[in-house]
């Protein structure tokens, strides 16, 4: 099994149980603006990411700084969790759990997640075109679009839905052209 396997399946528990907590206590909102601060926190800094994954810092240490850094931010409850994870030594998987977490929050509101790559910035009515497309294509009756700008697509852009991709990129196109070729 690979180690990034382990950490999803560590993870999914952890973030099935938060889900459960938030529904039951109608905290959903809540929880997803917390976490989603606290994704955006970690993405931007990598020292903050660095510190809570160095075995050498204590525990005490690490829940300090975040107890100070996140108290005025986030939902008591998800500080709480926090500090659990750093008791347990799975604050690492900390990114695995809020990704975890939202797929599940997402599949519990019928919310489809299109996973889009683009050699350019889209404008508002692009995106929204291309929701009302793919809420089409899905028959779904929301789609959150992430979007990811990818330099080396030369032009169009990839969509992936779940384990579905559909590629309508350039360098896509010149890929299928020269494996056509090279097969015949």
């Amino acid at each position: 099994m690979s180690r990034q396997s382990s950490m999803i399946k560590v993870a999914l528990p952890y973030a099935e149980a938060l889900l459960e907590y938030a529904r039951k206590n109608q905290l959903i909102n809540e929880v997803n603006e917390s976490l989603t601060f606290i994704s955006d926190l970690l993405s931007m800094s990598t020292d903050l990411k660095s510190f809570l994954s160095n075995p050498l810092i204590t525990s005490v240490v690490k829940k300090n700084i975040l107890i100070e850094l996140l108290s005025d931010q986030v939902n008591d409850f998800i500080l709480k969790f926090l500090l659990v994870l750093i008791d347990r030594g799975r604050i690492t998987l900390l990114t695995s759990i809020i990704s975890k977490y939202s797929n599940l929050a997402y599949k519990l509101n019928s919310i489809t997640i299109a996973k889009v790559s683009t050699s350019i910035t889209l404008t508002e009515e692009q995106q929204e075109a291309l929701i009302s497309k793919l809420k089409e294509m899905t028959e779904s009756k929301c789609v959150k679009l992430e979007i990811n700008i990818d330099t080396s697509l030369i032009g169009g852009f990839m969509i992936q839905i779940g384990s579905k991709i559909i590629d309508t990129s350039l360098s896509g196109k010149l890929k299928q052209m020269t494996f056509y070729l090279k097969t015949n």
